[in-house]
């Protein structure tokens, strides 16, 4: 089901990305204008942004196959651990642990050393392994959230320089300018702030869609850890 998702929200992506950038190539006359050459049109500050949106979807798939419940949250792998916990054998729980080191793994792992000194101590140190798990998990996504604010930023810094490009030609013609002199400037202007704002839209859908998928894993493992060491719990 989530590969599934996952080939549809790329999908919708690359559509929004083409879509987006062809959308800008405008036509004059009976000839059309390349979709190549209206990126090109952006200059230098558009080659940048056309980077930005190649390190987005590279950043989107690789978070797509990593970030996922299955690759975090092992079904397989939850089933032989709450077989262990039935069974009493913590030690090959333990080595189980280490042996696959992922989210779940790394929270049972970190409380499964504190089983001879109380709940207590289990709770916190599979709530700092947890912590720590999330922390991670949100600093490696947060690179869709960089790229998300600046390619419209780049986009603005080509619209001013566009535009400064359009008033040099003004300020240089003895008479008034021909609109292909003044062609170059007001591309690179819209052509830019286009780029930017069609990267800027799908990465930050992405940034948010998967900060809400660790939110959820962040909360599975929280119940799962808490219910597996329960039996540790004093009796009131």
């Amino acid at each position: 089901m989530f590969r599934t998702k996952t080939i549809l929200v790329l999908g919708i992506f690359a559509l929004l990305m083409c879509c987006g950038v062809a959308y800008a190539a405008d036509k004059s006359g009976k000839t059309a204008i390349s979709l190549f050459d209206t990126i090109k049109n952006g200059g230098i500050i558009g080659f940048f942004i056309i980077l930005l949106s190649v390190a987005s979807l590279a950043l989107t798939i690789e978070h797509a196959i990593t970030i996922r419940r299955d690759a975090l949250v092992p079904p397989e792998l939850l089933g032989h651990l709450e077989s262990l916990f039935e069974d009493e054998e913590y030690e090959e729980a333990m080595t189980l642990c280490e042996s696959t080191p992922n989210f779940l793994t790394n929270v049972i792992a970190a409380g499964l050393p504190k089983i001879g000194q109380g709940y207590e101590a289990i709770e916190a140190a599979m709530q700092e392994a947890g912590e720590n798990e999330a922390v991670k998990l949100n600093q490696k996504i947060s690179y869709l959230s960089l790229i998300a604010n600046i390619a419209p930023m780049m986009g603005l810094f080509g619209t001013v320089i566009g535009m400064i490009m359009a008033f040099n030609v003004i300020a240089r013609s003895e008479a008034a300018p021909s609109p292909a002199k003044l062609a170059g400037g007001i591309s690179v202007a819209l052509v830019t702030t286009a780029l930017g704002l069609f990267v800027a839209i799908p990465t930050m859908c992405f940034y948010f869609f998967f900060r809400n998928r660790v939110m959820r894993v962040v909360m599975e493992v929280a119940t799962i850890s808490e219910e597996l060491m329960e039996r540790f719990r004093p009796a009131e």
